[in-house]
């Protein structure tokens, strides 16, 4: 791999990193607030966990894609897929 390649694929890691952290951050920063607003206007009614339960699930989702298993989400599946579905439009490549 030549030394652009290696500069493009870090940059690209550097910015599913960096989105995954935005995203985190808004997601800590908005519930904290929906967590404010519901014990202040209806402590008796706590509501607040339903979209902190349905986001939270959005981020994790998210932390899978970015630090989980290459072998699902990873640049190798990528590297793969692509392979494949370029063999796929190859005259005489895989019918499929």
């Amino acid at each position: 791999m030549d030394e652009q390649a290696r500069y493009e694929q870090a940059k690209k890691r550097v910015t599913e990193l960096k989105d995954f952290y935005q995203h985190l951050i808004v997601y800590l920063a908005v519930n904290a607030f929906l967590v404010v607003i519901n014990l202040l206007t209806s402590p008796g009614h706590l509501w607040f966990y339903w979209p902190l339960l349905g986001w939270g699930i959005g981020v994790a989702i998210h932390a899978a894609t970015v630090f989980g298993s290459s072998k699902f989400w990873g640049s190798r599946w990528e590297e793969r897929k692509i392979k494949e579905l370029m063999d796929k439009d190859k005259p005489g490549g895989p019918i499929g």
